[in-house]
């Protein structure tokens, strides 16, 4: 069954939506596929002119509105490493009373070619530990999502995905900074209810 979500009214809580792009911390790595959660949510941050994020809920963490009159959105940048996100979105759910399919996470997918871009409301975990942790903290796997696609390589030995994901981008910086703007644009039709899910 497809669900238009977005606007407000959604909640009865401080936001309507909580948006949590997923990463690891610290400049190792920046720039690495598996932060791409993270840089769609510092352009997001920036579209929609949030405050500074302040450290809260183990993470960094903003409050705003998506421009005048639109909905309220949340969003934060866990610091608990990947592996353990749902310590930091978990508790930031639960302050804010949010219903859980008005939490959007924001994640890389290795099982997705780059460039590819897919949003849905639950399903499988593919083994992404930090959408396992996720499903800890939040209770269960039903919340939404935006899978970006950063490819794999051609392997399927831990060690060589690994480095892959948390090794520099290999593809130019130009298509790495188009494929965050069309992530960040999907999200946003999500929170302004364009989009179903």
């Amino acid at each position: 069954m497809r669900r238009l979500l977005g606007g407000g009214g959604g909640s009865s809580g401080p936001v309507d939506w909580l948006i949590a792009g997923l990463g690891n911390p610290g400049d190792r790595y920046a720039r690495t596929p598996h932060n791409v959660g993270f840089a769609v949510a510092d352009e997001l941050a920036r579209r929609w002119e949030l405050p500074k994020p302040k450290d809260r809920y183990a993470g960094r963490y903003a409050e705003g509105r998506t421009g005048p009159g639109g909905p309220r959105v949340a969003m934060i940048w866990p610091q608990t490493y990947m592996n353990e996100a749902g310590r930091s979105v978990g508790p930031a759910r639960g302050a804010l009373h949010l219903e859980l399919d008005r939490v959007l996470v924001v994640h890389d997918e290795i099982d997705l070619p780059f460039g590819d871009i897919r949003s849905r409301v639950g399903g499988g975990l593919a083994g992404h530990n930090g959408l396992k942790s996720l499903r800890q903290g939040l209770g269960s796997a039903d919340f939404a999502r935006v899978r970006v696609g950063v490819g794999r390589p051609d392997s399927t030995d831990p060690d060589i995905v690994a480095a892959y994901v948390l090794g520099k981008w290999r593809q130019p910086p130009g298509e790495v900074q188009a494929l965050v703007d069309a992530a960040a644009d999907a999200t946003e039709r999500i929170v302004l209810g364009e989009t179903a899910l």
